[in-house]
């Protein structure tokens, strides 16, 4: 995870071992192989062998042998003056395959486009792991300040607008399972982070389809999102829309993007989801491009 995570690595690695003890098709060395990799991050950007130990919990001649064969393998390079191992540029073609194999990500780009050039703003799509969100396709903004989230930044899915739109149209016993494995937590004076509060919350984005984040994770953020749902009304992933507060009140968030996420979130879904009742005058004035039936393709010359 990253600096100021929400689960540590070796809390999760800990968590699931007694069950792949359990499991006779589980390949041990395959997991080991794979706790190295995911030791390096931003706090940990270069390891010695001994470092390396440390921070996966194996011993130094384990640790290694798995960081040599990384290392022979290509995922791994070594600093030949400190010793230090870290990440090589070819650990982003797993991330690289991810991304061109996926065909929601290849599907939703002219969407995300056309989003981003209606509004000018930050327009994302995000996947659900367990309780975190997954940035897997994001088109920046000139107006956005934050630009630190890139592809593959995980934020929790509790306090983020497209974390709370998945997790209202899970089944409720799901979704609390998920919450209760989290590390809530405020980030800001603002993070709704309460039991309580957030199953609320969750009830009032799964009526009317989308949810909005307002500085919850960051300062000065404003985030709305609607859920992608698959055949069985089960999420896949979510499109948001972030803008700055010194930009957009929420209440002029909500009436102008609030439209732009669900007509971009239901073409994008198999099945149909809640969607608020948005008037008809809304939808003329706050939905430029977007044809009458929702749908945010192009409009097409008439004869």
């Amino acid at each position: 995870m990253v600096d100021g995570g929400y689960v540590t690595k070796r809390a999760e690695t800990e968590t699931g071992r007694a069950s792949q003890n359990e499991d006779h098709l589980f390949v041990n060395s395959v997991e080991k192989a794979f706790r190295v990799l995911e030791a390096f991050d931003e706090r940990r950007s270069t390891m010695t062998l001994t470092e390396i130990a440390d921070a996966t919990g194996l011993d130094k001649s384990a640790a290694q042998r798995f960081a040599h064969t990384l290392e022979r393998l290509g995922f791994l390079s070594r600093n030949q003056r400190t010793k230090e191992l870290a990440l090589s540029v070819k650990t982003l073609t797993l991330g690289y395959r991810y991304i061109s194999a996926n065909s929601l990500v290849q599907r939703a780009a002219p969407y995300l486009m056309h989003l981003s050039k209606e509004t000018e703003e930050a327009v994302n799509l995000t996947v659900l792991d367990d309780g975190e969100i997954v940035f897997v396709s994001r088109l920046l903004s000139r107006h956005m300040l934050n630009t630190n989230i890139i592809v593959g930044t995980r934020l929790p899915a509790y306090c983020t607008a497209p974390g709370l739109a998945m997790l209202s149209q899970l089944p409720r016993e799901r979704a609390r399972e998920i919450l209760e494995k989290s590390d809530l937590r405020p980030y800001t004076p603002h993070t709704i982070w309460r039991m309580k509060d957030i199953l609320q919350a969750l009830d009032l984005c799964a009526t009317r389809g989308y949810a909005i984040a307002v500085e919850q994770v960051y300062p000065n953020d404003i985030s709305i999102s609607s859920a992608i749902l698959d055949e069985s009304g089960l999420p896949i992933a979510a499109v948001n829309i972030a803008v700055m507060t010194v930009r957009y009140s929420r209440a002029e968030a909500e009436r102008k993007l609030a439209p732009l996420v669900l007509a971009a979130s239901q073409a994008l879904s198999h099945s149909p989801i809640n969607k608020q009742q948005i008037a008809p005058t809304e939808k003329a004035s706050h939905r430029r491009g977007a044809n009458n039936n929702g749908d945010l393709s192009p409009r097409k010359k008439r004869n």
